[in-house]
């Protein structure tokens, strides 16, 4: 088994390129010329949406991100009846996804922070949420860890609120729902402990641990450690996802770099991988050319 590279949300390229609109400038609308902005928008990502399964299979890539702001505004009035009434379609594309091997997931934006000791933020999460499960939904995905939706750990030292919310996420949420961890507020034991406890999967990121920890390589031992425990907490080990990136200015350097010139050879053996690089599909390609064929099938 080589690990599946998967590509996020846009291409270096114009292949994949979403249209969005800022609150601003919708609330300057009429409701009419809104709706109008809206439709627009959402049709011209809905039809490219619709190219990236085909886009990726022909380069061997079989996973792909969808960019959390897809569809503009879905998670309130302004834009849900929009998202419904496109539904149909949606299920069009995702099944179309599954007929070509093309592994479907999404990563909400940073503004879900479920543990936030603010009441207005849990609940603005709550709907960010809710509204990516109801696009999965209409995109006829699984309500499991296959068709994952990624978050960040959120507020630091409450991971007693975390386990909480997650808890009662709804349904079209909780079965899909993974937690990753970050540069600053959640180091990967403690991710992983949160995990662990709340029963859903951890998607470990190579980067972020080091440089949280600032480790001076991919092949310090807590690499492959976290990278197998984590695999643990998937209830397919086969579905396991991680991340990688490099730093741009230095090792790290937060800032992702455009391509992935070192791979923890922990990866070796994981079955899919995103790559956050800047490059996108031509960083996947290089990793492709350059890192895969060096590995040993098992």
């Amino acid at each position: 088994m080589r690990p599946e590279l998967g590509l996020v949300c846009i291409t270096r390229s114009d292949a994949l390129r979403y249209r969005t609109v800022t609150r601003t400038r919708l609330r300057a609308a009429t409701p009419a010329a809104r709706t109008a902005l809206l439709r627009a928008i959402y049709a011209a990502n809905l039809a490219t949406l619709a190219r990236a399964p085909r886009f990726c299979i022909e380069r061997g890539i079989r996973l792909y991100r969808i960019p959390s702001g897809i569809f503009p505004f879905a998670d309130d009035a302004m834009g849900a009846p929009l998202l419904e009434a496109i539904a149909g379609e949606l299920g069009a594309i995702g099944r179309a996804a599954a007929s070509l091997g093309v592994r479907l997931v999404m990563h909400p934006d940073q503004f879900v922070v479920l543990n936030s000791e603010s009441e207005a933020v849990v609940t603005n999460s709550l709907r960010i949420l809710a509204m990516h499960g109801r696009i999965l939904d209409a995109l006829a995905q699984p309500r499991t860890p296959w068709a994952v939706l990624e978050i960040h750990g959120g507020r630091r030292g409450r991971a007693a609120a975390l386990r909480e919310a997650i808890a009662h996420l709804p349904p079209a949420v909780r079965g899909r729902i993974a937690l990753e961890n970050d540069e600053s507020r959640y180091d990967a034991a403690e991710i992983l402990a949160v995990c662990e406890d709340a029963g859903v999967p951890m998607v470990f990121d190579a980067h972020h641990h080091v440089c949280f920890r600032q480790l001076a390589s991919y092949e310090h031992p807590s690499i492959a450690e976290f990278t197998i425990a984590a695999a643990r907490t998937w209830p397919d080990p086969s579905w396991q996802l991680v991340h990688i990136s490099n730093g741009r200015n230095s090792f790290t350097d937060r800032g992702h770099a455009d391509e992935i010139s070192v791979m923890p050879s922990a990866y070796s053996q994981v079955p899919w991988i995103e790559v956050e690089a800047k490059a996108k599909e031509q960083a996947i390609a290089r990793l492709q050319a350059e890192w895969l064929p060096g590995l040993k099938e098992t």
